[in-house]
This record gives structure tokens, C-alpha cells and sequence, in this order.
């Protein structure tokens, strides 16, 4: 099907999995996780066998400690180092720290709000997101302090470009444009005791998924999907993404779900380990509560940790 000039940026979306050339898939970055005290946070993700950076401060408020994969992925524990910042700063546009703020007032101040991909060009993905009708807001351009894993201090910056689809208000999306990476890359930050490598696959429920299959084609960059009764999987360059139904939740990860309220929401994140016996292992040693199902393990939420963690051995 030849696509059509003239149409508004949605219809023309709708037309472009049938276009010829498909640019490859968008590439994970990291996934940001509200907690309510950072100090909470590092203690259980290091109870969980992980090496935890050391905090880093925005200046817009807000606080994290983030743990690094060899994947090149993340997670980021999100605080609050400074109310007064952050609320002044949401006031002003800030598109991050407004989104997070909106997080913790409709689900509270542990949870996962946000899936966040890799970015080249965050202007040009802004200017895309915009051009489709599914800005998320402006962009945030800033610069922090790091800490490597030796202890010394590097300056790290970023560019933020912001997707959102209104009909789903608790899960958000961005691109992320590192504009100075930290020197010498993560070193032993992405060693951890429990063995986990990376992050394997993102799951958000919906009661039906594919009403948001044209979002995530157009932030993904990704057309070829395999849509069945269940939900709707999308594969990245190194991890995937799936949008299930209750029904899904339930067949493929013993979970409930939300029925009857619409709009996505993020369930839980699979990690790519080693070694499965490794980790029940270490687990069991330092009295954490999990459960074994279906080859997997998984951990549910709790304080520092806002949302259900599955592992499962590396393919």
C-alpha cells in the first residue's frame, strides 16, 4: 500500500508498517524506578546481590542510585533529595521531574514510571515524537556529578526527549542523548555478586494492548510485531518489550493485572542472569523473600523496591 501525502501525522503512522525500508529497532536504556528514601533503596538492591553506584544529584531536585549492566542498560532508583527544588522546577516546564511528581500522586512514591531508550539525536526525536502528536512535553538538557566505581568525580550530561500517550497517565517514555559520558565507561559498577547481566524483557499490562500498538511503533522504531489474544511482544536490539493483557499477565506470568481501568502500566522487568541456583542461593542467604515458577524467579515489590523483579538465566 503506497502511502498517502496530505494526511494528518496519526493516519500516516497507521501506513508506515507497510513502508519498505524499516530502520532498526530502538536500543534499551534504562528503567526509572520511584522509591520513596534512597538510602532504603541501595540497602535492598544490595540485599538483592547488586552493586549499587554511588548517589548522584540532579539539579532539579531529585536523587539516584543507579545500577549498571553489561548490556549497557540500567535501573535508576529515583528520590527525593529536595522537595522545594523539584516542585519550583515542575512549576517552571521540567518535564522530568513534572512526570515524576504526577507518578507519585497517582501511584505513590515506590513504583516504575518510566521506560527510557537510547538516543543520537534527541532534538530529531523530540521534533519526531512532536510531528506524530505524541510529545510528552518539553525537552530537559542537564549535567550531574558522577562517581566511578574508584571513587573520583566525573561531570555526565544528557538530553531528554519526552513521548507520552495521554490515554495512558502512569507510564512515561523518553529518549535519552548522553552528551558527555562518563570517562573510562562503568568499570566494576556492572559486576554484581548475583550474576545478572542485563536487563532481557519490560512487561506493562493493558486490557487491550493493541490500542497503543501505534505509539510504540512510532517510539520504538519498531513495525514487525507478532499480535496475538494475549498481548503484543516488541523485540529490541537486546531486550524486548511486552504489552499483555490480564489474560496474558496470568498465562505467562502468574500475575494479576488491572481489568477494568484502562491504560498501560508497568508491570515488572525480567533480568538475564548466569546462574539460577547461584542466585536462589544468595538469596536465601540474605532472607529474601521470592518465588519459583516457571523457571523464573521473582521477587515481589517491597520498601526500596517498587515493582515485581523476574530473573531468569541468560539464553
Amino acid at each position: 500500500l503506497p502511502l498517502q501525502t496530505g494526511l494528518d501525522p496519526l493516519t500516516r503512522l497507521r501506513q508506515e508498517p507497510f513502508m519498505t525500508e524499516i530502520s532498526p529497532p530502538r536500543t534499551l536504556d534504562h528503567l526509572v524506578l520511584p522509591v520513596i528514601d534512597i538510602d532504603v533503596a541501595r540497602n535492598r538492591y544490595q540485599s538483592l546481590g547488586f552493586t549499587v553506584a554511588p548517589d548522584g544529584r540532579h539539579p532539579f531536585g531529585t536523587e539516584n542510585c543507579c545500577i549498571f549492566f553489561k548490556d549497557d542498560t540500567f535501573l535508576e532508583p529515583l528520590g527525593i533529595a529536595q522537595r522545594e527544588t523539584c516542585e519550583a522546577k515542575a512549576i517552571r516546564g521540567n518535564t522530568f521531574v513534572a512526570n515524576d511528581q504526577n507518578y507519585r500522586f497517582r501511584r505513590g512514591n515506590e513504583g516504575f514510571s518510566h521506560l527510557v531508550i537510547k538516543s543520537d539525536d534527541a532534538r530529531a526525536d523530540h521534533a519526531a515524537f512532536k510531528a506524530a502528536g505524541m510529545s510528552g512535553g518539553k525537552m530537559v538538557r542537564f549535567s550531574r556529578a558522577y562517581k566511578d566505581s574508584a571513587g573520583n568525580k566525573q561531570k555526565v550530561s544528557f538530553h531528554l526527549a519526552f513521548a507520552a500517550d495521554r490515554r495512558s497517565p502512569d507510564s512515561g517514555f523518553f529518549a535519552c542523548e548522553v552528551l558527555q559520558p562518563p570517562p573510562g565507561g562503568r568499570g566494576a559498577l556492572v559486576e554484581h555478586e548475583n550474576g545478572v547481566t542485563g536487563i532481557k524483557e519490560v512487561v506493562l499490562s493493558e486490557v487491550n494492548p493493541t490500542d497503543f500498538q501505534y505509539f510504540f511503533q512510532m517510539f520504538l522504531d519498531q513495525r514487525e510485531m507478532d499480535v496475538d489474544s494475549f498481548g503484543m511482544p516488541l523485540d529490541l536490539n537486546t531486550s524486548k518489550v511486552t504489552v499483555l493483557s490480564p489474560h496474558g499477565m496470568q498465562a505467562f506470568y502468574g500475575m494479576e493485572a488491572e481489568k477494568r481501568e484502562r491504560g498501560m502500566r508497568f508491570a515488572a522487568f525480567v533480568l538475564a542472569v548466569n546462574n539460577l541456583a547461584h542466585v536462589k542461593s544468595l538469596l536465601t542467604a540474605n532472607n529474601i523473600v521470592f518465588e519459583e515458577r516457571q523457571g523464573r524467579i521473582f521477587i515481589a515489590p517491597t520498601a526500596g523496591q517498587g515493582t515485581t523483579i523476574i530473573m531468569e538465566e541468560a539464553q
